[in-house]
């Protein structure tokens, strides 16, 4: 147990423009995801030349942003956002969400697809092990905001962190260990020998999911919202869910077309 040690979100400061740690949270994310893409792409593993890498960073980047605003007006703001429509331009007042991001980014993938001739999921095999590095420091950036904690823990309670006065599980913490590195190795070094199409993208879908359903146990839920049945269902499990189910098809989906060819394709 520690106290948490308070960080000013504000970088550095350029005049009047402050710079945030959070945002250069998602511009490392992003950064990272280029350098990795660029190297994977130049030793020929994937489907994009290395040139074309930098169209990949900018679509996903594109579909982060507008998918992130959009899913979390939507899906967590939505009686706010019928009362203030606006609200939903104002980005700078924060409020991303994983979930709108994620089909932000299948989105903007699927357009560039279409637009190189790649099929749409040997795109997302090959982007899907550039993420999570991306999603551990957005998580880290949570923690640096003082937003998102778990619940109040036992101050025994080894990995808790007094905030405002109460242990409390650190659950931004939790999610970039999980959604950050252990995600990262497990689909970078899952990745690294040919597999079937879909599988790398199954794959990421269930692990993030399931991580992100068991850390929601002990992440409070939004305030506005609370939990949505049986006292413990939260959004984020919600959410989730389809995530899980449709992963697990693809993993099926690409077993079985394995299966059927002999071998890995």
């Amino acid at each position: 147990m520690f106290d948490y040690p308070y960080i000013d979100p504000v970088a550095f400061s350029l005049g009047p423009l402050a710079v945030r740690w959070y945002g250069l949270m998602f511009l490392g994310g992003f950064v990272a995801a280029w350098l990795l893409a660029r190297w994977r792409a130049g030793r020929g593993q994937g489907p994009l030349l290395p040139q074309q890498v930098d169209d990949m960073v900018f679509y996903g980047a594109l579909g982060v942003i507008v998918g992130g605003r959009l899913g979390s007006v939507l899906f967590y703001n939505f009686g706010a956002f019928l009362a203030d429509p606006l609200m939903l331009v104002r980005i700078w007042e924060g409020g991303m969400s994983f979930h709108g991001g994620l089909l932000g980014v299948i989105f903007g993938l699927w357009l560039l697809a279409r637009r190189l001739g790649i099929r749409f999921l040997a795109m997302t095999d090959f982007v899907a092990p550039l993420v999570p590095v991306g999603l551990g420091l957005g998580r880290i950036g949570n923690f640096i905001n003082g937003e998102l904690w778990g619940k109040v823990t036992s101050a025994e309670f080894p990995l808790s962190v007094v905030y405002q006065g109460l242990p409390r599980h650190p659950s931004q913490l939790y999610q970039a260990v999980l959604e950050g590195l252990v995600l990262f190795v497990v689909l970078w070094v899952f990745s690294s020998r040919p597999r079937p199409l879909g599988a790398v993208s199954g794959l990421f879908l269930v692990a993030y999911g399931m991580f992100r359903f068991v850390v929601e146990f002990v992440r409070l839920p939004d305030a506005w919202l609370g939990y949505l049945a049986f006292g413990w269902l939260t959004m984020g499990q919600l959410l989730s869910l389809p995530m899980i189910l449709l992963g697990s098809w693809l993993l099926w989906r690409a077993w079985r077309h394995s299966r059927d060819a002999g071998g890995a394709a």
